[in-house]
């Protein structure tokens, strides 16, 4: 047998690590009572993904890709989206939750606090960055009025 070199086998573990999970998973799926009602949900959650997600992220991208500060502009982006996702199921839950102390407080006015902190966060960065790249000029250095002698 070929001797395999370290990323080889890492790969392999890896694979063989993930094809167990997903047995884990689908027997767990199987399991369960609502398997119909969980299989609606992925498909569902597949489709979201690849009809919704995918083509607004490759359009916000290819729209950033443009921007000098296009580094910041996605970082804030990918910070928001996380935000967004993680915050969705809470917005969207018909109802008042079943403990009126699950969900306490206002997610939809805190969750516009905080896209507004992550922006102000990357203006914040994007000052700092303007501010480095100008130059530089005192009332003492001579440079006040200088003609540029390459001109």
């Amino acid at each position: 047998m070929p001797r395999r070199s370290g990323p080889a086998l890492l790969r392999y573990a890896t694979g063989a690590l993930g094809v167990v999970m997903m047995a884990v998973g689908a027997a767990l799926v199987l399991s369960d009572r609502d398997a119909p009602g969980v299989l609606v949900w992925l498909a569902g959650a597949i489709v979201l993904h690849d009809a919704v997600l995918a083509p607004l992220v490759l359009g916000v991208g290819l729209l950033v890709a443009g921007l000098p500060a296009r580094g910041v502009v996605r970082g804030a982006l990918v910070v928001g989206g996380s935000l967004v996702l993680i915050t969705l199921p809470l917005l969207l839950r018909p109802g008042a939750p079943p403990n009126p102390s699950a969900l306490p407080l206002p997610y939809g006015r805190n969750l516009v606090i905080v896209l507004g902190a992550v922006a102000g966060a990357a203006c914040l960065v994007l000052l700092v960055r303007w501010l480095r790249r100008r130059p530089r000029h005192t009332e003492g250095d001579g440079r006040r009025g200088r003609q540029d002698p390459r001109r």
